[in-house]
């Protein structure tokens, strides 16, 4: 394992921050999207877990990528904070997401000690993600406002968004990646 990010991993983590940034800016309008369509159902709060996928997604690439302590948290924090600086709607609150996203993403590849970088990991970092995302709905939008039965379907429709996304479309990233030399081991 490396012992530090390097000035090419440090580019590369700009990269990941600004691509990202821009996804998730774009996440927004799916975002919205979904809530206006979801709302005169009832189910207009699972909006946002049926996107937390692709907002989670560049803690977990940085994470496979460096395979260093903090590259998680960082391409996540980046992410958001690009995202912030585009102008989305949700202002400086983004900085606070961002920061809870990469904690719970963080976390799980702190469980898995930085040795091991495969499916099992992909789980730990989705089941942890999740967790610490839901956490922080439930007091940011209220989530403790909502029935047991909403809330056990809003949990799993987040941790099926965060391993789609995060997890399985960041896998294949990762793999091309690979193929493509751009990731040194």
């Amino acid at each position: 394992m490396k012992k530090g990010f390097h000035l090419r991993d440090i580019i590369l983590l700009a990269l990941i921050g600004i691509i990202f940034g821009v996804i998730y800016f774009a996440a927004a309008f799916v975002y919205n999207g979904l809530t206006l369509l979801l709302t005169p159902v009832g189910y207009g709060p699972m909006a946002n877990d049926i996107t937390m996928g692709i907002w989670c997604m560049a803690g977990p690439l940085a994470g496979f990528m460096f395979r260093l302590p903090g590259a998680s948290f960082l391409g996540e924090f980046l992410g958001a904070t690009v995202e912030m600086f585009l102008g989305d709607q949700w202002g400086a609150a983004n900085l606070i997401s961002g920061a809870v996203q990469g904690v719970g993403t963080e976390l799980g590849f702190t469980l898995t000690g930085y040795r091991i970088y495969n499916w099992l990991t992909i789980i730990v970092v989705t089941a942890m993600t999740t967790i610490v995302t839901f956490a922080w709905d439930w007091f940011r939008n209220g989530y403790s406002h909502f029935a047991g039965q909403m809330l056990v379907v809003m949990i799993i429709v987040r941790f099926i968004s965060i391993f789609l996304f995060a997890g399985v479309l960041n896998k294949l990233i990762i793999n091309m990646l690979d193929r493509a030399h751009v990731i040194r081991r």
